[in-house]
This record gives structure tokens, C-alpha cells and sequence, in this order.
């Protein structure tokens, strides 16, 4: 028989590290060439990896659960000669050693290098090893709950593992994250299975209380305020709690430091009265073009970064440190923040300055309704142009946002409230907001910051330009 080994790949750009969500297969399962085995969570999104070659299932290197280095192997698959004896799932202690036994199957070469275990991605040759568990210095357990093999008991016909509370794997994560054993969990689900509420109502009791669920927010949300995040506390008693930094927080941590201490950020404001835009708003509810389509103020804000744009090219830029260039783009990949159960991501619609407006308006539903679910991909938050990020979802009138890296310009979009304002000579009640405009100064001076800015108020302010600076 011939094993051949399936590595951790890379399935972004630039990350190192992933953490196994959910195994699809176990030891003797027969997989094909492209078929789902598992599901990971990188620092951006989770992600279903197909396994890609065909045999039968050797051996899980990692349970659920565990953090994974890029270029670790992960999964052993038998592709050809007589059966292999079913290895055991997902180890809790250290992974078998290569050189096991004499009877042992022969592991294929992998060429060395990068592999291309992914349509668009490869895996980097890599040294680590797998990352110590805590307390690693004296021998693992044969079997601790937090950490045994997950895997799914209906999938593939197998039999569920003896004793093992029945949870789905978003709630199996949670536990885990809430430091809730789901042993001593009482189900109220259908045919005994375990719910969130169920989950929340055991971690209840802990001296740290689980944080209720936060409602879907009425649209994007921004960098300042990203979502509560469960985390898996370290330590915790009455007065502080100590969680880890990892996953997205960590990965957004890293990019907005990079981004304060490289590029000098500059913020200029406007504050504007944008009445008329918030009448198109409910006008457009009911134009035909827009059935069945979400209309809010973001779409038209949008719309209008989008023709100042195009109105100021310059600002849509980048700058290559490496090649001493300043790159300035033809497009834009309009990117929306947005807080998520996960933490901050940026996904971005692609070629956004070539949509219409009904375009526009099912390309931001659909990216809010994927950042939602949790299912945005790594693709979908690469190669941004230029980011919005709203704040006044929270009632808050403005912020000084942080560049996403890479970016030449980042816009806060204020609370839009009635306030006092003077309109044709009078003081009247008018819809008034604040929009804050972060720019990187190396690419971006003071003049054309400022006329950027005050062409996205323009248009906001009297929309018909949208039709006569489109």
C-alpha cells in the first residue's frame, strides 16, 4: 500500500496557521479526488479544504479543535495497495511518529517546496511543529473531553462515539470557547440534542457570565466597535478574566498596528445636511428597478464614494515599499466593515465602480449576508481599494478610522440625525451627518483629500449628481 500525506495548506495570503473546526471523514472512510474533509478556521474566515487525491482514510493527524501550522500534515489517505489498518481518529497526545512499527505503511515522497494542494494555493515547506498544548511538559491524557475527536455522527454512516453528548459544531464551539464541558449539559433540543441557549444557560453560573446574543446589526458594521467575540478564557476569577489572543482579533490586531506605524494617517471631516439623499432612500424603496432589493443609506453612500472616485482617481492607490512605486488602480474593490461573530472583516465587492445601482445594492446584500453566516472567504477580503466603515450604525456621530493595509483612504460614516440647520436662509430640522476621511499622506495630499471628501458630501447632499457626474 502507498500512504500519501495531505499538509495544512495555505489558503490565505500570508497566514501561518489554522485551526481544525470540524473533521468530515474518519480512519477507513474511501474520499475522492476534490471531495470536503474538513473545515478550518484561519485568522480571516472559515474554510472548507477538499483533500486532493483519491484512496482511503489512514490516519487523523489533529483533533478538532486544535491549532494547526501551515505545512503540518493533517491527514494521511491510503491511495493504492491493500488496506491499511484504521488508524486511530484524531489523536489527543502527539501525533505517530513517522517510523512506527516494521509492518507500518511507507509514506509517498511529497516534493519539496510548495505544493499545490488547492486550485490558487500551495503549501510553504515548513520545520514547525505542531504547537504545544498547555502543560505539555508531563504526559497527555488518554482522553480529555475538551479536546477529543469531534466528528460528526451522521455523517457517512457512522456510528456516534460512545457517550458523546450530541451538539452540532457551531454549538460544540461555543462550549468550547465558554469553557462548557457539554457532558454536564442539559439538552431541550430535539431527540437530546444540545442548543446554544442550552450552552449559555450552563456557563451562566461561572464566575465570568456568558455574554447574551448580540442581534444582527441593520447593516455593516465598523472598525471601532467590532462584535463581541467569544473567547475561551485562561483564567478567570471574580475581579478579570484572561482570554487568548488569536483567530481574527489577532490577525486584525497585527494589520492595524502595521497600518498606525507605516502609513501617517491624516483624517479631515464634513458635516453636511443629506436630507434629500435620505428622500431618494424612500423614494427608491418603491422604483420598480429596486423591487425586491435593499435600499438603505449605505447603498447611496456608496454610490457616492464610487463617483468621487472616479472624479478623483488619484486617491485610489497603493503603495509598493518594495518597488519604490505608487500603484494606482484602475478599479475598485469596494470594501465594507463588518463586525461578525468571528470579529472584524473586511470583505470587499469586486469591480463595484462598473455596477448600477441594483447591482451594487444585491452585491452589498450579499456580502453582508455572508459575513453574517460566517462563510466569508479569504478571496472575498483580498485585494481591497478603498474601505467604508460605518459607525453610525451605533449612534455615533464620527471616528478617525485606521487604513485597511494596503489602502490609500478609509471613510466613517457618522449617526444621521435631525438637528437644527439653516436651509434657504431658515433654520429648519434636517437630516445631518458627519463623515471622517482617513488618508495615507504619502499618496494622499491635503488638496486632494479634501476634494475627495467634499465630492462625496456633494453628492450626498444634492443626489442628482449621481446622475450628472456618473
Amino acid at each position: 500500500m502507498t500512504i500519501r500525506e495531505f499538509k495544512m495548506p495555505d489558503v490565505g495570503e500570508g497566514l501561518t496557521e489554522a485551526e481544525i473546526l470540524k473533521w468530515y471523514v474518519q480512519p477507513g472512510d474511501t474520499v475522492t479526488d476534490g471531495q470536503v474533509v474538513i473545515e478550518v478556521e484561519t485568522a480571516k474566515a472559515a474554510v472548507e479544504l477538499p483533500i486532493p487525491f483519491d484512496g482511503t482514510v489512514h490516519e487523523l493527524l489533529f483533533p478538532e479543535g486544535t491549532t494547526v501550522d501551515v505545512g503540518q500534515v493533517i491527514i494521511s489517505v491510503n491511495v493504492g495497495g491493500e488496506a491499511a489498518p484504521a488508524a486511530p481518529a484524531a489523536p489527543v497526545a502527539e501525533p505517530a511518529p513517522a517510523a512506527a512499527a516494521p509492518a507500518a505503511p511507507v509514506a509517498e515522497e511529497e516534493p519539496q517546496g510548495r505544493q499545490p494542494v488547492l486550485v490558487g494555493y500551495g503549501v510553504a515547506a515548513s520545520s514547525t511543529k505542531r504547537r504545544p498544548r498547555k502543560g505539555a511538559g508531563s504526559p497527555a491524557p488518554a482522553q480529555t473531553a475538551p479536546v477529543a475527536v469531534s466528528v460528526p455522527e451522521q455523517l457517512n454512516g457512522h456510528a456516534p462515539v460512545a457517550d458523546r453528548p450530541l451538539a452540532k459544531p457551531p454549538v460544540r464551539k461555543l462550549a468550547k470557547d465558554l469553557g462548557v464541558d457539554l457532558a454536564t449539559v442539559t439538552p431541550t433540543g430535539p431527540d437530546g440534542v444540545i442548543t446554544r441557549e442550552d450552552v449559555h444557560a450552563a456557563a451562566a453560573p461561572v464566575a465570568a457570565p456568558a455574554p447574551a446574543p448580540v442581534a444582527p446589526a441593520p447593516a455593516p458594521a465598523p472598525v471601532p466597535a467590532p462584535a463581541a467575540v467569544p473567547v475561551a478564557a485562561v483564567a478567570s476569577d471574580a475581579r478579570e478574566t484572561r482570554v487568548p489572543i488569536k483567530g481574527v482579533r489577532k490577525a486584525t490586531a497585527a494589520a492595524m498596528v502595521g497600518s498606525a506605524f507605516t502609513a501617517p494617517h491624516v483624517t479631515e471631516f464634513v458635516t453636511f445636511d443629506i436630507t434629500r439623499t435620505m428622500k431618494l432612500v424612500e423614494e427608491l424603496k418603491s422604483d420598480k428597478d429596486m423591487a425586491g432589493l435593499r435600499v438603505n443609506p449605505l447603498l447611496l453612500i456608496a454610490k457616492a464614494v464610487l463617483v468621487a472616485v472616479k472624479r478623483n482617481p488619484e486617491i485610489n492607490a497603493a503603495w509598493d515599499e518594495a518597488a519604490q512605486e505608487i500603484v494606482l488602480k484602475h478599479y475598485v474593490n469596494l470594501g465594507i466593515a463588518a463586525a461578525t461573530p468571528r470579529g472584524l472583516i473586511v470583505p470587499n465587492i469586486k469591480d463595484a465602480h462598473a455596477q448600477t445601482l441594483p447591482e451594487l445594492s444585491k452585491s452589498l446584500s450579499e456580502l453582508v449576508a455572508t459575513a453574517r453566516e460566517g462563510k466569508t472567504t479569504p478571496a472575498a477580503m483580498q485585494g481591497g481599494t478603498f474601505t467604508i466603515t460605518n459607525v453610525g450604525v451605533f449612534g455615533v456621530d464620527t471616528g478617525t478610522p485606521i487604513l485597511n493595509p494596503g489602502e490609500s483612504a478609509i471613510l466613517a460614516v457618522g449617526a444621521i440625525k435631525l438637528q437644527p440647520w439653516v436651509h434657504k436662509g431658515k433654520v429648519k430640522p434636517r437630516q445631518v451627518t458627519t463623515l471622517a476621511l482617513s488618508f495615507d499622506h504619502r499618496l494622499v495630499d491635503g488638496e486632494l483629500g479634501s476634494k475627495f471628501l467634499a465630492d462625496v458630501a456633494a453628492v450626498l447632499e444634492q443626489p442628482k449628481r449621481l446622475i450628472t457626474w456618473a
